[in-house]
Parts: C-alpha cells; structure tokens; sequence
C-alpha cells in the first residue's frame, strides 16, 4: 500500500478511535514513516480533505452500503471514508482507490470485511460527486440539512454561523464562509517583536506576519531558533490588540490566564521583554504547561508559568495586573479549517458546558485589574453564545468596567484597511475576524477596562 495512504488512515484511526487532533498526530506520523515531501502532500491532503467532508462521505457511504453508518465497524468506515474522498475528490485513479482500500481492510480488519467495502466502493465509484450530492440531497429533510451535506458542516454549526454573521448584518456572507471553512490555510508565520524581523510576503494585517516564502517552511523556522513560528494572523492581531489598547509603561504585570499552547504567550513576552515590563502565564493542564514553556524558551527574559485553575489564579490576586489575556477554551468553531474534526465532535452541549466557563474566567480576570487595566477576552469561536453573550453577562451589572472600542484598536495596528463590520448591528466594539473575510481564523476579541467605581466614560 502507499504510504502517504496508510498515514492518512493511521491518522483517521487515531482521531476516531482516541480523539487525537490531525494537526498534531499528522506530523508524527509523516515523520514516523519518513515520508518524501509529496508523500507528505498526500498524506495531508487525503488525511484533512477525508475530516472536512466526512459528514458528506457518510452519507454517501450509507446509501451505497444501504446501511447506517453506526452499523459499520469503525476501522472499515474509517478506510472508506478515506477511500470516498480519493473517488470523488482527488485524481487518485478510481481503480487504485478502490483496490488499495480494500488491500487495507483486509489487512486492517478481514476478507470478509474486505468484500464488503469492495462492494460499496464499486457503488460510490459508478458516479461522480455531483451526482452523489444529488442524490442524498435529495432525501434531506430541510434547506438547512441540505446545506449541511453539501458544505459537509452540522446542521447546528451553521445555524450558529449564520447567526453570527446576522449580528453583523452579513448573512448574505455564509456560504463564502462555509467554502472558506473546507480550504487549506495558507501557512502563516509570525517573528517574534524584537528577535526576529518579517520576511516577504507580508501579511496585510498583523506588522508581525508573513507567509512562508517557499510554502513548506521547515528550515526558515529551524533556522531561527524559535524566533519565527507558525501562527495563525488572527491570533498574532487579538495578542498585539492587548499590548496595544493603551500605550505601555514600563513596570507594568501582565497575565496569560489561559495559556496553552503558549503561541500567545510567546508573542506578548516578546513585547513585554522590549517594554520592561513582567509577563506571568497560567495553564491548568499540565501538558500544555509544558507547551507555553517550550514556546518561551526563545525569550530573553523569565516568564514564570503557573499550572492553577485560572479562576482561582485570579482570584487569589485582586487589582493586580495591568493587562490579562483570556484566550479562553471553547469550541473552536473558527478553526475548522485547521481542526476539521472538531465540526464533528462538537455538539450544542459543549456551548451550555463552556459558556459558565468563560464567564467565570472572564470576570475573576476583571476582579485581577488594577484600577484602569485592561483585559483581552478571546475564543477562536464565532459562536454568539461564546463571544458577546460572555461579555455582555459579565458587564451585567457592573459599574467598574466598560468595555473599549476593540475595533479602533485592531485598526490601528493593522498594516491596511480592515473591514471589521463596523456598520453592522453589533455597535459594541467588540471584533469578530473571519476566514472568508480577512484569510484568518474567526478569532473574537473584546477589550475590558476597570474603572473606579461609578467612573464611567
């Protein structure tokens, strides 16, 4: 069997069967198996293309195998899935496809599993994708589930798309988004303030990114000793937003309440580094802990990096920081382009789960400003329930916060016009980026400053 093919189903298995996450188990494995750099493509290409579609593929699995798939055994659904995707989306010859696919799973599984898929594949290989899309639209129940198959998105997922680009006055919008949601990033990088310098191409909005000149950029990212990594422009504009609401003074505290993996982190102690000011981290996960700290080994200057609830970090140091970035965990709903699995193991239920969450990190952080300090609330979700619902239900209330013009602030960083959807209903000044829109992540951001009690502007 090729290669890049069995990597791609190792990396299937591994997602279905221990939730691991392609972007980080995809690497591994291409290293793993020594793949050559088109083997590499490949694999990438069949591993990410067969999770972005795969509520698609189902349903074209079970009308070829005339079965739901709950009644097929993982390992083999895994296999046609991935072999779905070769057929109707790639130029992999149909016979190789089919003919490797079930050399796998009777490898993987048995020979009688193996004439199974034989016999659905050959179904699925009679047509091309656009009669498959046909047909199982055919028996959707709504336009919404239409959609759904079409655009390989859950029914919920772009309800709560489309509400979101409703609050802007956008919906017209979300079917670029959904077609943005199932392409490939363009690589992204950012140099580190003050440690590295950015290269060519520029990325139009953060002065810290640009593209990777090359494409793959292993030996730039090798050479610079940590200075230049890849991280998303979104993420690059909501950190440099915090350390740019207000001009900085030396001495300052800073905190990064939530900050695994450390991407953040690494880029707002590289300012505080040039600004003399202090930089502490938290993350309650252990193993992520160790990620921000491998993320700031490039720094010159010691970032302590606590392993606490970040709830009861905060708590436990009232009025003391002069700007905190809650980078809060939610359901990533703005990345799936990096993460396409994540459409399909989030439900409605981890929105009810996540949001007490955020609301109890957001406002023990704002208990943690010191009088005028600044805190920068952050998920890489759209979600309304997620971004400005959590804002609005801690302001609630309150008569020592307001929040800033967020939008002024990225504006005024960013390298040209930025359309942030300013004359949309939303007239709060939070920021809600968009993949479709600025060719990053849907990274929202809000801007919280204390005030003295009753000193409102």
């Amino acid at each position: 069997m090729q290669p890049a093919r069995r990597v791609a189903y190792r990396v299937l298995r591994a997602v279905s069967e221990s939730d691991a996450y392609a972007n980080l188990a995809l690497p591994s494995a291409i290293t793993d198996a020594g793949l050559t750099p088109q083997d590499a493509a490949l694999a990438t290409e069949l591993t990410y293309g067969t999770l972005r579609r795969r509520g698609t593929y189902d349903a074209i699995i079970a009308s070829a195998a005339d079965r739901a798939v709950d009644r097929i055994d993982p390992a083999v659904l895994d296999a046609l899935r991935l072999a779905v995707h070769q057929l109707l989306a790639t130029r992999v010859a149909p016979h190789a496809a089919v003919n490797e696919s079930v050399n796998l799973v009777a490898t993987e599984v048995g020979r009688g599993a193996s004439s199974f898929a034989n016999a659905v594949l050959r179904r699925v290989a009679r047509d091309d994708a656009e009669k498959w899309e046909e047909r199982i639209e055919a028996d959707a129940r709504s336009d919404d589930e239409r959609l759904a198959l079409r655009t390989a998105h859950p029914v919920w997922v772009i309800r709560a798309l489309r509400r979101a680009l409703d609050a802007e006055g956008r919906v017209d919008e979300l079917s670029d988004l959904l077609d943005a949601d199932n392409a490939s990033p363009e690589v992204t990088l950012v140099a580190l303030p003050g440690l590295a310098d950015p290269d060519e191409p520029r990325r139009p909005y953060a002065p810290t990114a640009f593209g990777s000149p090359g494409g793959a950029p292993e030996r730039m990212l090798a050479d610079s000793a940590g200075t230049v990594r890849v991280q998303d422009e979104g993420s690059q504009l909501v950190a440099l937003a915090l350390a740019s609401a207000r001009p900085i003074e030396a001495g300052e505290r800073w905190l990064d309440l939530c900050a695994g993996p450390g991407g953040k982190t690494a880029l707002l102690a590289a300012i505080a580094a040039e600004s003399q000011v202090s930089l502490e981290a938290n993350e309650v996960v252990p193993a992520r802990a160790g990620l921000v700290r491998n993320a700031l080994r490039p720094i010159p200057v010691d970032v302590p990096v606590h392993e606490e609830d970040g709830r009861m970090l905060a708590a436990s140091h009232p009025g003391s920081f002069d700007r905190i970035l809650v980078d809060a965990p939610c359901t990533g709903l703005g990345a799936l382009r990096r993460r396409p699995e994540a459409r399909w193991r989030k439900s409605p239920a981890d929105v009810a789960e996540l949001v007490p969450l955020q609301e109890q990190l957001l406002a023990a952080a704002v208990d943690a400003l010191a009088p005028g300090g600044i805190v920068a609330y952050v998920t890489c979700s759209p979600h309304l329930a997620e971004t400005t619902g959590v804002v609005r239900e801690v302001l609630r209330g309150r008569d020592d916060v307001v929040e800033l013009d967020a939008r002024a602030v990225v504006d005024g960083i960013s390298r040209s016009p930025i359309d942030l959807a300013a004359d949309g209903r939303d007239e709060n000044g939070s920021v809600q980026l968009w993949p479709h829109r600025h060719g990053t992540d849907a990274m929202f951001l809000a801007l919280l400053q204390r005030t003295p009690k009753g000193d409102r502007p």
